[in-house]
């Protein structure tokens, strides 16, 4: 069956691109060699038409463990093989870089669609795990917000965890997001990255790399990230570069997370932004009142319709938005409000900065700067503009770039709890009772009363809908100007302050 399975992994890369024909012979030694086999002995069966990558990786995987090959059968161990297995397919990091920019020359779009499909194909966009995300899309006065239950990160068994704390902490390569990490072949507490591949961009005139996020949250997701080793920091050369980027790449949005705690992504220690090919809500979401800042009228500036506080900015030329987002900015980062309870500093900590997002729009180029505080109190240790305790039981995580722009990440611990609390509500248990449900019982007791009744037919429907609507509660919390009349009459004094 190895053979057989050797044959049929050489026939998938030939299929899709990343094996030419005359690297047959090649690419089959090369996994002789990775599976400690000194011949091809003949086929036991026709070659299938369509090659099922992850149904040969799996049988691949459990024939390593039963050799002795793979010294662990968990899904860490098996991640790291499999990666070794794909990457005897990948092409050279020099040979990917001249096929895109050949490409480029003709589109941009070519360009990335070439090098989306070569990170889906290689596995390390691992498509048939993004799969069981799942994935669901609630109407709101805002606009539609996408809901996701990421299940696409596997989760560590104890062994691996054990392993991972006892390892030797490496430096190497520093971050997940280092440029060091392409060709990497991983370790417990490092995922491999042997078929990983990295094309080089120009930001302002430095070396800065492009890639896709194997997690993929949305449509080619990408990663832009600084070619050293540098922390996260949102300055006037942020909106240069990001502008920078959607000059060259005009259908791809792309964004900064925070550069402060809380209110800033998974990653502070290394410069990067994340874009991709997708219009999110808040993207759609329009300018409800415009409004002008002295010596800017050639800029259009307005509050978006957002359960955040937004600002937008529009124009022809990038130079003077990025002029105008400077003064916000700057102004944002010394500016308190105690009536609003904006502090732009407490004990010398710094606390107000900006999410900042830039796409083209037609002729236009716009840019949404999204005002941001990690202020912390007794009551919101976690944070005042992050969502409170009473949405813990759904989202407590950081609210990042993502989930702004209107996509909730949400863990992977919802999809059995769900189920489980489905199953409660229909059996008229005691919510409460349940060590596991006990955290949803209050918000179950709040939305049930909403609806008439709730029964087999409608309470998918019902419960993802009020997840959807608990997510708007956590963009809500989030926002440091709230949607009432005063808290628009406090965001109104910060932009008259301009």
């Amino acid at each position: 069956m190895i053979q057989d399975d050797i044959r049929q992994l050489t026939a998938y890369g030939i299929k899709t691109g990343l094996v030419l024909k005359e690297d047959e012979i090649y690419t089959i030694n090369r996994l002789l060699e990775i599976f400690e086999l000194d011949e091809l002995s003949e086929p036991t069966e026709d070659m299938p038409e369509e090659p099922d990558l992850e149904m040969i990786l799996q049988r691949m995987l459990d024939y390593a463990y039963e050799k002795g090959i793979l010294a662990e059968n968990s899904v860490v161990y098996r991640d790291i093989f499999d990666t070794k297995i794909m990457s005897v397919l990948m092409p050279r990091p020099s040979e990917v870089i001249r096929t895109f920019r050949a490409l480029y020359q003709e589109s941009p779009r070519k360009a990335t669609d070439y090098y989306y499909k070569l990170s889906c194909d290689s596995d390390y966009i691992r498509r048939y795990r993004i799969k069981k995300d799942r994935k669901w899309i609630v109407p709101t006065e805002y606009g539609d917000l996408d809901i996701t239950i990421n299940l696409s990160k596997p989760e560590k068994d104890p062994k691996a965890i054990a392993a991972a704390k006892s390892a030797k902490q490496a430096g190497y390569p520093k971050c997940l997001l280092c440029k060091e990490n392409e060709g990497y072949a991983g370790r417990v507490n490092h995922p491999a990255r042997q078929n990983h591949r990295i094309v080089p961009v120009t930001i302002q005139g430095d070396e800065w790399g492009f890639q896709y996020s194997p997690y993929v949250y949305y449509n080619e997701h990408c990663i832009v990230f600084n070619g050293k080793h540098v922390p996260m920091k949102i300055e006037h050369n942020t909106f240069c570069k990001l502008f920078d980027f959607v000059k060259q790449f005009p259908h791809y949005f792309v964004g900064s997370n925070a550069d402060l705690p809380i209110v800033g992504g998974s990653i502070l220690s290394h410069d990067h932004f994340q874009g991709g090919n997708y219009e999110f809500a808040m993207a759609k979401a329009p300018v409800e009142r415009s409004f002008e800042v002295k010596g800017f009228e050639d800029i259009r500036a307005g509050v978006v319709k957002w359960p955040m506080s937004v600002i937008r900015l529009s124009g022809v030329d990038t130079d003077r938005i990025i002029a105008l987002a400077d003064v916000i900015l700057n102004k944002w980062r010394g500016y308190t409000d105690e009536a609003a309870f904006i502090f732009a500093k407490t004990d010398g900590e710094p606390h107000n900065t900006i999410t900042p997002i830039a796409r083209k729009r037609g002729d236009h180029y716009e840019l949404d700067l999204v005002l941001r505080n990690n202020i912390t109190t007794e009551e919101h240790p976690l944070g005042v503009y992050h969502p409170h305790a009473k949405l813990h039981h759904i989202k407590k995580e950081n609210i990042g770039l993502i989930e702004v722009m209107g996509l909730a990440v949400l863990p992977s611990r919802l999809k059995g709890e769900m189920e489980q609390l489905k199953a409660a509500i229909l059996a008229g248990k005691d919510l409460r009772s349940d060590e596991v449900l006990e955290k949803h019982a209050d918000w179950t007791d709040e939305f049930s009363v909403r609806y008439d009744k709730i029964d087999e037919g409608n309470i998918d429907e019902i419960v993802e809908k009020e997840i959807g609507l608990v997510f708007l509660q956590v963009l809500e919390d989030a926002g440091v100007y709230k949607r009432t009349p005063e808290g628009q009459e406090a965001f109104n004094r910060f932009i008259r302050s301009l």
